[in-house]
């Protein structure tokens, strides 16, 4: 009896809700920060740090924003995902590769703030997280030597993974991939691989060490795709020789990471299209100053979220 009653008097206070109080559509309230790693520099290459907030100007998918956030060669901690390839085709390269890993984590986490973290992967035909987030070069390092080459390579599979755990951190988020090419046993694609590492609001830079000069032995296709890869996140690549130049690489990757602005803004009457995807600009004023960041960010849409009722 008493359940009868209970289910008797819900029917009675649904029936007394007008139709017209029953939403019909999800109403978005975009109140998300975006931010955005900026670096910024001159005709012959070199970095600028020395920009004020008003030097900067923003548009979302063609409309001007109006910075939140701005912080000159920002303090943020780092989070940085060192990413090594480990397939078959390193080969006898690995070791030296590994050596110039060593250095750059070593000042990495020795020269910058204290909150600084590296985590270590590497990837043949899978991934493996080799070291959790940490501080401690010594434990880095140990496992990093203990690395061998063997497989194929799951290049866009490791983006992916490392980006899903980027995005969980605070801080700015870096990825340093040190790889000879293209992928070829991946179950991710470039697509999913450059979603997830924009979602995850993650620079990507990575270290092209190619052993083979002559074009027709190299992976072109491979290189062109992590170009575009570091071009739509805001990093860059390198493509050094072994030895002097591999280490000048991960040093200039240093520099800029010490050089970087934080822009922040949050978005405001930009025109929604039904692609998720907010294509981004961001110029300075000076003659001749080069902007890097990256391409666009993952926000709303003009499809709505749900219908209720009809």
């Amino acid at each position: 009896m008493i359940r009868q009653a209970v289910c008797f008097l819900l029917a009675a206070l649904l029936a007394a809700v007008p139709a017209s109080a029953q939403p019909d559509t999800v109403i978005r309230v975009n109140v998300r920060l975006v931010r955005m790693l900026v670096t910024v520099k001159d005709a012959n290459g070199q970095l600028i740090g020395s920009l004020n907030k008003t030097d900067f100007t923003v548009f979302d998918n063609g409309v001007k924003q109006d910075i939140a956030v701005f912080e000159r060669q920002t303090e943020q901690p780092l989070s940085v995902a060192v990413l090594v390839d480990t397939s078959a085709s390193t080969g006898i390269e690995l070791r030296y590769e590994l050596d110039s890993v060593s250095k750059f984590l070593k000042a990495l986490l020795g020269e910058g703030n204290p909150s600084d973290t590296v985590a270590l992967y590497s990837f043949n035909w899978q991934v493996n997280l080799v070291s959790s987030y940490t501080r401690r070069f010594e434990r880095v390092d140990q496992r990093l030597k203990q690395l061998r080459s063997e497989g194929g390579t799951s290049l866009y599979d490791a983006i992916y993974l490392a980006s899903r755990e980027l995005e969980l951190r605070d801080g700015r988020h870096v990825m340093v991939i040190v790889t000879d090419g293209g992928d070829t046993t991946s179950v991710k694609d470039f697509h999913q691989a450059l979603e997830a590492a924009q979602l995850a609001d993650t620079l990507l830079y990575p270290v092209l060490v190619v052993p083979i000069s002559n074009d027709a032995g190299r992976n072109v296709g491979g290189e062109n795709a992590l170009t575009t890869l570091a071009a739509g996140t805001g990093g860059r690549v390198f493509l050094p020789s072994l030895g002097a130049e591999l280490d000048r690489a991960f040093s200039d990757i240093l520099r800029e990471l010490r050089t970087q602005y934080l822009v922040g803004f949050y978005p405001k009457d930009a025109p929604l299209t039904k692609d998720r995807y907010h294509s981004l600009k961001v110029s300075v004023q000076g003659p001749n100053l080069r902007v890097i960041t990256r391409s666009g960010y993952y926000g709303e849409s003009s499809e709505p979220i749900r219908r209720f009722g009809r």
